[in-house]
């Protein structure tokens, strides 16, 4: 089955520019093209650019996924480069989650606060120290 770039763009939740921008940085080298220049999307094109969405999200830049890109085309000699870039990139994901955990925990714990204070009406509800004019729990 083959797919407009506004089909990709819908199914995919992307704009037609950023399709545009990867295809201009080299990201989906694969994609076919019509005689008058209309870029043809396969299935295995929604597959790249589900996985190029997955790891901009996790934070790679647009150079190494070209670098991956590259290296996929270069096939089996690369394996362990791929595999490599993909133990980094967990890594860093790993790390992102860790330090969102302790945001979503302060923001719990602010959350349970202010619940206590707005059913007692009163902030007093909680024991304070007060230095200067800063107010710590």
């Amino acid at each position: 089955m083959t797919y407009s770039i506004s089909d990709v763009a819908k199914k995919l939740n992307l704009t037609i520019h950023t399709i545009r921008y990867y295809d201009r940085e080299g990201l989906i080298p694969f994609v076919e093209r019509t005689a008058n220049g209309t870029r043809v999307f396969k299935d295995s094109d929604i597959d790249l650019l589900n996985i190029i969405q997955c790891l901009k999200a996790s934070g790679m830049t647009i150079k190494d996924i070209k670098t991956f890109i590259e290296w996929c085309s270069d096939g089996d000699s690369t394996l362990q480069q791929r595999y490599d870039l993909f133990l980094k990139q967990r890594s860093a994901v790993e790390t992102q989650m860790k330090e969102l955990k302790k945001t979503l925990d302060v923001i719990e714990h602010k959350c349970n606060y202010y619940q206590v204070a707005v059913e007692a009406g009163t902030e007093d509800i909680h024991q304070h120290k007060k230095i200067g004019n800063t107010v710590f729990e």
